[in-house]
């Protein structure tokens, strides 16, 4: 008997690994940059570089991932993508005891777990729709960012926890996360048979360009992302050397500081799938992008106001309006797209608005460094995070106008419908 409400055994398996898979993700993002700066000493423009690694597969990879992706078991996919990155983050505690990491250990490690995941996303993207009928969609999806955002409440906080109990090798409870969600992947029934589809290789690769820049709906999503990741990156990797360096804020208040702000997350992905039914996800959209970026401005009342109660609500604002981004996004793109050419768009889109992410990340790291000497740590970092808010803020004009789009293409739909009838 299935319970009210639920979606399913497969996606319920695909949902659970998802999960813990977040939750470890968060303990890597939170511990790598702690790492850098307390143990290795390292500098903002180090942090940046290795955080630019974490995006690096994106541009490199991400165009021939959808095509790949297209061809194979797309479940075998993912379980090996999980596998890999098991082994890239175990690598870093054992190089650590080993006595010879390093930030370029860390930049290749960081970056051999970015190359998989552009496999793995696309992948996930795909997988979502042969769980759930067309119209648990967004439930669906809802669900997933749920679990994302409560890997953002609770993560940062186990985070700390954990490297405060035990340092570089809370990194191995990562590692054994990835193993669950393959171990999750691998349970399911069989699903996602590759299929060669016609043309060669480098067809698909334009195809997926293509189709994301001919659709009025997806190209205006396009260019919204990629403004929103030309300027919000900046902010993101400078906000540990803001609270580290900047502040003085302890790791353990830090990690607690983090997980309060990602509550507002959740929040939005509870709320998210009612607001973009009662305003529409076009305009429920833009106005997520406008003001997910606008709140991040919080944090310059630190250190006038306390640092850990200005990073917790300015970043509970920013969760809440990105969850609704995330949730509205997917479902908008989803409805733009063919059965068949699902992997190379979700890929091409990837490439495109996540492309710019390394190059934003290095930014934030360089500038910082650049104007720590004449401004100092702290005005430093918050000059660079006000520019990169800025930036990213562009991205209401391009998304502005998604709904108007939606709702002529609903009308054009059911012209047809009502001719058929009134014959």
């Amino acid at each position: 008997m299935r319970l009210k409400g639920s979606l399913g055994r497969e996606f319920n398996l695909f949902w659970g690994g998802q999960t813990v898979s977040l939750v470890g993700d968060r303990i890597t993002v939170f511990v790598v940059p702690t790492l850098m700066i307390f143990a290795l000493h390292a500098t903002p423009f180090e942090v940046g570089v290795v955080a630019m690694a974490q995006y690096l597969g994106i541009p490199l990879l991400g165009p021939v991932a959808g095509v790949l992706v297209d061809r194979w078991d797309r479940r075998r996919t993912l379980v090996a993508c999980d596998l890999v990155r098991l082994a890239a983050v175990a690598a870093m505690p054992i190089t650590y005891w080993l006595g010879v990491l390093s930030t370029p250990v860390l930049f290749v490690c960081v970056a051999l777990v970015s190359g998989a995941t552009i496999f793995f996303n696309v992948g996930y993207l795909v997988a979502v729709p042969t769980t759930v009928s067309e119209d648990k969609l967004v439930r669906a999806y809802s669900r997933l960012e749920g679990s994302r955002t409560v890997s953002e409440v609770a993560g940062p906080s186990v985070a700390a926890g954990l490297y405060h109990a035990l340092g570089v090798a809370a990194l191995l409870v990562d590692a054994a996360t990835y193993l669950i969600s393959a171990a999750c992947f691998r349970t399911m029934r069989p699903w996602g048979a590759g299929t060669v589809q016609p043309g060669s290789v480098w067809s698909r690769l334009v195809l997926g360009f293509r189709l994301n820049w001919s659709d009025p709906v997806l190209r205006r999503v396009v260019i919204a992302a990629v403004t929103l990741n030309s300027g919000g990156p900046i902010f993101v990797t400078v906000l540990p050397v803001l609270a580290y360096q900047g502040l003085g804020v302890p790791v353990g208040v830090f990690g607690a500081a983090m997980s309060a702000a990602a509550a507002g997350a959740v929040l939005g992905a509870v709320v998210a799938p009612r607001i973009g039914a009662r305003l529409g996800l076009g305009r429920t959209l833009a106005w997520s992008l406008l003001l997910h970026c606008l709140v991040g401005l919080g944090i310059l009342a630190a250190p006038a106001l306390p640092a850990a109660p200005v990073i917790g609500v300015t970043f509970g604002c920013y969760g809440f309006f990105m969850s609704c981004i995330n949730v509205c996004s997917a479902p908008i793109r989803q409805s733009r797209m063919t059965a068949d050419n699902q992997g190379v768009t979700h890929a091409a889109f990837r490439t495109a608005t996540w492309g710019v992410i390394p190059l934003a990340a290095l930014v934030g790291g360089l500038a910082v460094t650049l104007l720590t000497e004449d401004l100092g740590v702290l005005n430093a970092a918050k000059v660079v995070m006000v520019g990169g808010t800025l930036l990213a803020a562009l991205s209401f004009v391009p998304a502005a106008g998604v709904q108007s789009l939606l709702d002529r293409a609903a009308r054009q739909q059911e012209e047809p419908q009502l001719s058929g009838s009134a014959s």
